[in-house]
């Protein structure tokens, strides 16, 4: 098989929203560093919603980008705590994959600290095959052919071969 077709993990995003600045957002920063092991960056709010008092460019929330080992490692230890059992509307067309951790104390070696609370947590990954980079690079933009594309049935069955998980209907 062409070593240009196989599927890899391309990076995870861990996400907490807050839905407010000030000291629960943070406490949930020092929550994501503790489990991932890397400094989170604020994601900031887009638009207003008055009804629930935010603003333009308000902090709501932190998130890291995880790569490569680091990436695989975490994914593993996240797969654990759902007990590597994964809804099939976790997955999109396009092969990426969603799923929540309820609680960060799940995670080996987190204890519970009255004084940060409980958070959740989102994970995003993002699967695709080798040459990607047409789609980003400065000169010669281009679209990713659609043979090359993952797809939904692609991406359930290469974690289930990776990570050894299964899919929930």
């Amino acid at each position: 098989m062409n070593p240009m077709r196989n599927p890899r993990i391309e990076k995870i995003v861990v996400n907490i929203g807050v839905g407010e600045a000030g000291e629960r957002l943070l406490r949930a920063q020092k929550v994501i560093e503790m489990v991932t092991g890397q400094k989170p960056v604020q994601t900031i709010s887009r638009t207003i919603n008055r009804d629930l008092a935010i603003r333009k460019g308000m902090p709501l929330g932190c998130k890291v980008t995880l790569r490569g080992e680091t990436a695989e490692d975490f994914l593993e230890k996240a797969l654990d705590i759902r007990e590597r059992r994964i809804p099939a509307y976790s997955f999109d067309k396009e092969g990426n994959m969603s799923f929540g951790v309820a609680d960060y104390t799940d995670f080996p070696g987190m204890k519970y600290d009255p004084d940060i609370g409980i958070f959740g947590m989102d994970v995003s990954v993002v699967l695709r095959r080798m040459g990607n980079r047409i789609t980003q690079r400065a000169t010669l933009k281009r679209r990713i052919p659609k043979v090359h594309r993952m797809d939904r049935g692609e991406a359930i069955q290469f974690m289930k071969d990776k990570f050894n998980i299964e899919v929930v209907e």
